[in-house]
């Protein structure tokens, strides 16, 4: 055999292996990063759960958000408000593809945001008259009146770019082709997503072969994993744990703020919590400071404000959130409650007695509530706490039968907490996670004016005055601000927390050496 020909076997041969070995190749402990969190994905509806696909980066939206909230490009490059808010135009970025290798066009993105607006859920208040494509790279978005939070909505899990020729709109859980950075290469509803590296990604490309997604497991077990090594990002870890979560030579400890409040829910129309003044004494019983330095672990978050500080046009200069029993129980006096030799508060010999709902899937909810049900029987008030699955709450709500549950709210859900107020305060019903048989007019109105409202200081000025009356009249009862405690693997670099959980950052990750 020539020496030539050798050498030609030899440079086939390696091609081979080569080929062989890539597709061969597959998710190993050495090439794929491991996340754990609480939420489960029952299908791949992106309305419901589009969150666990851009936060892998498997789906990207239009636009993004920056970490105080702001409007950032993204699949759009540009965008511009026209029309006197009546007329949205975005240039798309140019030489974007799927995951199947299909080109991203402004007639695909049309599709798919004609399909978003049919699907309500961020989408149900926007007054769409047309969606439309130039044909080059343009998509021209027209209101029947101005919508000021569209933007953020156009940055919501719920307006991700997919591939809608191969979604399967059936059977909603088979696949589902986006244009991030990472492309699905395992989907197994409801606990667990497996994605493989895109390689002709328009931006970053990721520098980990693999990420596996794995949910639904108890704060307990996700603490052992940690502990373990066999999940390199944990979130939602209980606050209690991270004292001993951080004697850990393996793992580095992060907190990150949210715009998340936990908060009191309550049936304004239970003849018991009708009254402002008793809605107002049981938030002055309560402890925030000692329940935010001994519980959740972050004194600093503790507030009776519904938005926390980094939502500025929300956010109050001087409210008080200091405990005061004296006065509490003062309140309660002039509503005709008195105590019985027992301690418990008594009106027409019936006790002053209510029910809880809190869910285990936040550990420290069911800690708080504990706590409450103590410091509001020392007014003589009788909380029987129930934990159930979170999905009690809405059915709760739905029916009439809740009385108070303590809940975690997300209020950056969409960038633009309007939506989100909107959903909670706008209608006597309010939301599942929001107020319940409470209305006030001046709210109402205020609310509704705010998303044609284009000038800023106007949207300030209305704002204060609805977070006022919030706080006022208490239609929920905030406790303290949320704070996201993550364990990170040391032996990942380049780690970094989303405030608005929109993305788990997996293409800027890179192995420690």
């Amino acid at each position: 055999m020539s020496f030539s020909k050798a050498v030609s076997m030899a440079f086939m041969l390696s091609l081979l292996l080569c080929a062989n070995a890539s597709i061969k190749a597959e998710p190993t402990p050495t090439n794929t990063v491991n996340v754990s969190a609480s939420f489960d994905f029952q299908n791949l509806e992106l309305s419901r759960y589009g969150y666990v696909f851009t936060r892998m980066q498997v789906v990207e939206t239009l636009l993004n958000i920056d970490h105080q909230g702001g409007l950032l490009p993204s699949l759009a490059i540009r965008w511009e408000i026209l029309d006197e808010g009546k007329h949205w135009r975005l240039s798309l970025r140019d030489g974007v593809v799927f995951h199947n290798d299909k080109p991203m066009t402004s007639q695909t993105v049309v599709e798919v945001l004609k399909y978003a607006a049919e699907n309500a859920g961020a989408w149900q208040n926007v007054p769409i008259k047309s969606i439309q494509s130039d044909g080059h790279q343009q998509v021209d978005i027209f209101l029947n009146s101005p919508y000021q939070p569209l933007g953020s909505i156009l940055a919501h899990h719920s307006s991700g770019i997919i591939d809608l020729t191969s979604f399967d709109r059936e059977n909603i859980d088979t696949q589902l082709i986006g244009t991030g950075p990472y492309a699905s290469y395992e989907i197994d509803p409801p606990y667990r997503l497996v994605v493989k590296k895109f390689d002709d990604y328009w931006g970053k490309k990721a520098a980990i072969p693999y990420a596996r997604y794995l949910t639904g497991l108890r704060t307990e077990a996700r603490m052992l994993q940690a502990r373990s090594g066999k999940s390199d990002i944990i979130f939602d870890l209980d606050p209690i744990i991270i004292g001993t979560l951080q004697r850990q030579p393996t793992l580095n400890i992060m907190r990150s703020e949210l715009p998340r409040t936990v908060a009191i829910k309550l049936n304004a129309e239970h003849p018991y919590l009708k009254d402002i003044k008793t809605r107002q004494a049981l938030s002055l019983a309560i402890d925030r400071q000692g329940i935010a330095i001994a519980i959740l672990r972050t004194p600093q978050s503790a507030s009776a404000q519904l938005l926390p500080p980094s939502m500025g046009d929300w956010y109050l200069a001087e409210t008080s959130m200091q405990q005061d029993m004296a006065k509490a129980s003062e309140l309660l006096t002039q509503q005709g409650w008195t105590k019985n030799r027992d301690g418990w508060l008594e009106k027409n010999e019936v006790r002053f007695e209510i029910d809880m709902l809190t869910y285990p899937i936040r550990p420290e909810l069911a800690e708080v509530a504990t706590v409450i049900q103590d410091q509001w029987k020392q007014l003589g008030i009788k909380l029987n706490i129930e934990i159930k699955h979170y999905s009690a709450i809405p059915i709760a709500h739905s029916n009439g039968s809740l009385e108070t549950a303590l809940i975690s709210r997300n209020y950056g859900i969409i960038a633009d907490p309007l939506t989100v107020l909107l959903d909670d305060f706008s209608t006597l019903q309010g939301s599942d996670w929001g107020s319940m048989n409470w209305a006030n007019t001046n709210v109402q109105t205020l609310l509704k004016s705010l998303v044609t409202e284009l000038d800023p200081i106007v949207y300030k000025q209305k704002a204060q005055q609805i977070a006022q009356v919030i706080y006022n009249e208490k239609p929920v009862i905030p406790i303290a601000y949320y704070v996201q405690q993550t364990a990170v693997s040391k032996r990942l670099n380049g780690f970094r927390f989303d405030p608005y959980e929109r993305s788990y950052y997996l293409n800027e990750l890179t192995w420690a050496q």
